[in-house]
């Protein structure tokens, strides 16, 4: 089997689109979390609270025909690999045609703007709003083919599609190409772009948080008090590389991507399953070769729903324990759904490489219902870790696991 290593990395996020940025406001417990003035005119929509990215907008060097078949979404995420690329040296190189480099991206839906447009013609009967993009921006895998074509990517493409875990399945089947040898260098990640619909979807199910004139409190992740979650966007690119092609470059690494562990619940479509998120997890542990206390921390999901927290947190102690520290990145930034796994497994390696760890805005009282970690509250802490995780759950019970390590 072949390693593979972490050479690109970039985001996009509602309160940054840079370590420096981002941790800044991991440090100072700033979220992204705004009142969204707009959907007001959604009446039966309870919850008005979003994290968008504000200062999005793509280079000049995008021309118009290069924009044309991307909506939001796959501007964001052709952005991010732009910028992952380039970090890993590998903008412009002959590596990204030669049919070894491939991309495993996703989405939980692609744009909806082109969706309503197809709407609109069912309900009106009127086509006009319709062009020869209009698909390519609306299809599930807009983002990989929109990344495919705009960098001329010859490898294989993997569309990951899977609500929460677009990102993290993204990345974890990149990982899998790359140990089997079947390709040398892989874009991997996912990204959202920001909709009242998607907030609908958790609303319907009483999900969403309704602090609307306090967004700063909102969500709170493992604690008592949370009300439900916050929806937000992104996108987030890690390249990963097969380690001896990534030396034989000279390429700076960031971490070995070390393990990786998928499963579904096949129960029930949105009520997560505390038994097979422990099975994910240490799915991941025996992919890595390693214990349960080798791992320094875990990127939990943490969604601030009831059940999602509970059932993830007691899963989490049963396979570390009451010692493991954990804290989560959607308390900063909502949920951005398909753009999570990639932006926490960002965050996760730079933390580890800054021997940092940013603590859980919002935390003030745990659920006592939630299982017994060490979870990080009020401030960042110092932690040394050789190895780390990142964990994902989605509707349709699909649950991913991710363990990085620190490369010396």
């Amino acid at each position: 089997m072949k390693r593979v290593v972490v050479t690109g990395m970039a985001g996009i996020s509602p309160i940054g689109s840079d370590w420096p940025s981002i941790r800044n406001r991991l440090a100072t417990l700033s979220t992204g979390i705004v009142r969204m003035d707009e959907w007001d005119v959604f009446d039966e929509l309870n919850t008005r609270l979003g994290a968008p990215v504000t200062d999005f907008e793509m280079p000049s060097h995008y021309r118009r025909k290069d924009l044309r078949s991307m909506g939001r979404v796959a501007q964001l995420a052709v952005r991010t690999s732009e910028l992952a690329l380039d970090d890993a040296g590998l903008l412009g190189s002959e590596t990204l045609h030669n049919g070894m480099t491939g991309v495993a991206f996703g989405s939980s839906t692609g744009d909806t703007v082109a969706t309503r447009d197809f709407a609109s013609m069912l309900i009106s009967g009127a086509s006009s709003n319709l062009n020869a993009n209009s698909y390519i921006k609306m299809m599930a895998h807009t983002s990989p083919v929109n990344i495919g074509v705009f960098f001329g990517l010859r490898g294989r493409v993997y569309t990951t599609s899977s609500a929460c875990t677009s990102g993290s399945m993204g990345i974890g089947y990149a990982y899998d190409a790359i140990k089997h040898g079947q390709q040398q260098v892989m874009v991997a990640g996912g990204c959202e772009a920001l909709c009242a619909t998607e907030a609908a979807v958790f609303d319907t199910l009483y999900a969403t948080s309704v602090r609307n004139d306090e967004p700063h409190l909102s969500p709170r992740p493992f604690d008592k008090d949370r009300d439900g979650l916050v929806i937000g966007e992104g996108s987030g690119t890690l390249i990963l590389e097969e380690l001896e092609h990534a030396l034989a470059r000279g390429a700076s690494i960031h971490a070995e991507l070390a393990g990786f562990g998928t499963n579904s619940d096949g129960c029930h479509v949105t009520q997560p399953s505390s038994e097979t998120q422990e099975g994910a997890i240490r799915l991941a542990l025996e992919d890595a070769g390693i214990a349960a206390n080798a791992v320094g921390y875990v990127s939990a999901h943490g969604t601030a729903t009831d059940r999602g927290d509970i059932a993830e947190s007691q899963a989490t102690y049963r396979v570390f324990g009451s010692d493991i520290p954990i804290s989560s990145f959607k308390s900063f930034t909502g949920h951005t759904l398909g753009a999570c796994g990639a932006l926490e497994a960002w965050t996760t390696i730079e933390m580890m490489n800054n021997n940092w760890f940013h603590a859980t805005a919002n935390l003030d009282s745990i659920d006592p219902d939630c299982g017994d970690l060490d979870y990080i509250m009020r401030e960042g802490r110092e932690i040394e870790a050789e190895y780390v995780m990142s964990n994902n759950f989605a509707f349709g019970g699909i649950n991913t696991s991710l363990i990085f390590k620190r490369w010396n």
